[in-house]
């Protein structure tokens, strides 16, 4: 049995279809279950990771975990902290539970790490469950990732409503920056495969597609696949906090979403091996340009795209 964490999230409900589609028995926890469907081979169960409510009961049984769990919401009381504290104390409470149910192996998607620089609260965040995590189970793989490509990728999403809706786009400081994004089915598929890997236990990997973009690339190159003209414009400085209510506001994603992403493009997010990860797997990641592709369309799917 393989629990999976964050169900209901975007990654986790993806991850649930490819193991079930392997036929491989899967727990899904959730807050709410009745937000899930149930079907064959998914056992649902409730549960509350900061309270530590139902976790135990829903690891029993489990070799495997998936923890796809990230605070990114508005705390509801001033007694909730931000959301690095919401998640030190989730991953606090999933590690202590793992432990006392025997837990052979916890799987983590995080974030990629900056080089040589002060992470942002975002990035840091992510950093400090993953080193949670991993002395949570002795053979646990924490995988880090930078944008993902997918149409419910709250990142993609960002750049697709920019570009969507604004005719000239403000390209702040860091469009220079760069990174290596990864295609959803991609990063799915890193995790399905994980505890059969046994060359990534106890390990940290970085898992990235195989164009190194700039964010300016990555959002021209969305424009293109739009089949839309757009006049970018730069900038010298970075402007992130008033950019971030602006972004918000034209993208209609919470401020408390929009501010700790944009954070995390003021510094580079290169892997630190971009090919240890695919050739260890035995994955050939999507280009840039493929996955956007597959994006929009599965995007357009359910929802119409008016710049398309």
């Amino acid at each position: 049995m393989e629990l999976i964490t964050g169900a209901t999230g975007y990654v986790g409900g993806r991850l649930v279809e490819r193991l079930l589609a392997e036929g491989r028995p899967v727990r899904a926890l959730a807050r709410d279950p009745s937000r899930l469907e149930a079907r064959a081979g998914l056992e649902l169960a409730g549960g509350d990771l900061t309270s530590g409510r139902g976790v135990r009961e829903a690891l029993e049984g489990c070799a495997t975990a998936y923890y796809l769990v990230h605070s990114m919401e508005a705390p509801t009381s001033t007694e909730d902290g931000d959301f690095s504290d919401r998640d030190r104390r989730a991953a606090e409470s999933f590690a202590q539970a793992a432990r006392a149910e025997g837990v052979e192996r916890v799987v983590y998607l995080g974030g990629i790490a900056p080089a040589g620089a002060e992470p942002s609260a975002h990035i840091g965040s992510r950093i400090e469950v993953e080193q949670i995590l991993l002395e949570a189970a002795p053979a646990s793989t924490a995988l880090r990732a930078s944008l993902l490509i997918g149409s419910r990728s709250s990142s993609f999403r960002i750049l697709v409503r920019l570009v969507e809706r604004l005719r000239l786009l403000p390209m702040p400081g860091w469009r220079r920056n760069r990174t290596q994004p990864l295609a959803e089915r991609d990063a799915v598929e890193f995790l399905a495969r994980t505890p059969g890997i046994e060359a990534a236990a106890g390990r940290s990997l970085d898992i990235a597609g195989p164009d190194v973009l700039s964010y300016g690339e990555m959002i021209e190159g969305i424009a293109e696949s739009m089949g839309v003209a757009r006049l970018p414009i730069g900038l010298g400085v970075s402007l992130t906090p008033p950019a971030s209510a602006v972004v918000s506001a034209l993208t209609d994603q919470p401020l408390d979403l929009v501010r700790p992403l944009m954070e995390s493009l003021e510094h580079e997010l290169l892997p630190r091996d971009a090919l240890e990860a695919p050739e260890m797997y035995g994955i050939r990641t999507l280009p840039f340009d493929r996955a956007v592709e597959r994006a929009l369309a599965e995007w357009e799917r359910t929802e119409e795209l008016a710049a398309r």
